[in-house]
């Protein structure tokens, strides 16, 4: 058995060798010699896939030929250059902006302080010249006469130079300065954030804040002031003449024909105007006028009283000096007490946030071409928020001014329900 297992191992080595020995003369008889290699130069481009305008930063190996490669890479450092320079002109509009708003907080706190040291000197003056007045009747207190004269005097000149420029009503400017540049702060931030600047966006940055500083003017004294007693109550007008209209970039956030598929939107927008236009905008130029003529007639009676009560204590009427004292203090605590300037620019800047919203979109809704309009959807939601409605509120508005024609009435609310 140990033979047979022997004899067996001997034959299997025998065969393996002969097949090895018959591979590699098949081999040896078969090879060819190696060839040299060759190498090809071919110019090769990484084209990423951010310059194809994909989001995945996935790196494309193209072979291009030279020419279409440093045609492609002038292209490309020209865009970059141009988005680069905007970039920088945006951020210098920005920086502009942040200090005005800076500017404009700080004359808002100086005005207001003006308004109240003013408003208690002056009332001080009247009141103790009206006592001085009162008691020195008689000829031995001649010097108490002349003293209230003096007083009274002093208190009239003051009256008409505060009466003039109205501290409240300049405090009240510079805070809507700061607030409408906080905003346009806060647009050139978002398009910074979002998007690649391109030249509508620095032009029209720049166009807003000459706006604003047209709007709202640092001077106190001469024609660059706001007129604070004019003929007419006028809103308040902060924002450039030229309208900024640019095509939709959103494309995949955008629906059919741009979110102005249908005509209801365009109607429901053209009956928030004629709400804002009867209603809104009406009812303030109304009140805004009331305070305008309210004012116009105490910034006369102040400095006429306290004229009055000095020329009094001078020729031996003190009665009469201190009656019309003590009621020109009273003309000036409700003027500059109540900030009747205040509230008159309150009016204007409210009367100018409607007649802002009515061009905005009258300006919208008549660009013919839906491609150039803003997203009807998102528009619509922008006008809701203004106003201070929901959506569904903003078109029962509409649809309650559209039956208001039919029936020859007007609606009986507010568009805004903000103010």
């Amino acid at each position: 058995m140990a033979s047979l297992q022997a004899s067996s191992l001997m034959f299997f080595s025998s065969s393996s060798c002969c097949c090895s020995s018959r591979r590699v003369n098949v081999n040896a008889a078969i090879s060819l010699p190696k060839l040299p290699k060759i190498r090809f130069s071919t110019p090769k481009t990484i084209i990423s896939s951010r310059d194809l305008g994909l989001t995945n930063p996935i790196l494309i190996e193209k072979i291009v030929p030279s020419t279409m490669i440093q045609e492609h890479g002038n292209e490309e450092e020209g865009a970059q250059q141009n988005i680069r320079k905007l970039t920088a002109q945006l951020y210098a509009i920005l920086e502009a902006v942040c200090d005005r708003v800076e500017m404009h907080r700080n004359l808002a706190e100086q005005r207001d302080n003006w308004n109240t040291l003013l408003l208690n000197s002056i009332n001080m003056i009247t009141l103790t010249a009206a006592t001085m007045a009162g008691v020195g009747g008689g000829a031995s207190l001649l010097a108490l006469k002349l003293s209230a004269a003096l007083l009274f005097s002093a208190a009239t000149g003051m009256m008409v130079v505060v009466n003039k420029i109205q501290p409240s009503q300049l405090a009240e400017e510079q805070r809507n300065a700061v607030r409408l540049f906080k905003q346009l702060q806060r647009e050139i931030e978002t398009v910074l954030a979002i998007r690649i600047p391109c030249e509508e966006d620095v032009e029209e940055a720049m166009e807003k804040v000459l706006a604003l500083d047209r709007a709202y003017p640092l001077p106190l004294l001469g024609n660059k002031m706001i007129e604070k007693f004019p003929k007419t109550f006028e809103p308040a007008v902060w924002w450039p003449s030229k309208r900024f209209q640019r095509a939709n970039v959103g494309r995949e956030m955008t629906k059919q024909n741009n979110g102005w598929s249908d005509q209801e939107v365009e109607m429901e927008m053209r009956e928030v105007v004629q709400v804002l236009k009867t209603k809104d905008r009406e009812d303030y130029e109304r009140l805004g006028n009331l305070i305008l003529k309210t004012n116009k007639f105490l910034a006369i009676s102040g400095p006429l009283l306290t004229g009055i009560a000095a020329i009094g204590s001078c020729a031996g009427s003190p009665s009469w000096a201190a009656a019309a004292g003590a009621l020109a203090t009273v003309v000036n605590t409700f003027e500059h007490g109540g900030q009747l300037g205040m509230v008159l620019e309150m009016y204007r800047n409210c009367a100018g946030f409607f007649m802002l919203l009515e061009e905005s979109i009258e300006s919208t809704v008549d660009e013919s071409e839906v491609e150039k309009r803003e997203n009807g959807e998102m528009f619509e939601m922008k006008v809701a928020l203004k106003l201070g409605r929901s959506l569904s509120e903003l078109r029962d508005l509409a649809r309650k001014s559209s039956y208001s024609h039919i029936e020859g009435t007007q609606v009986g609310e507010f568009a805004s329900k903000l103010f």
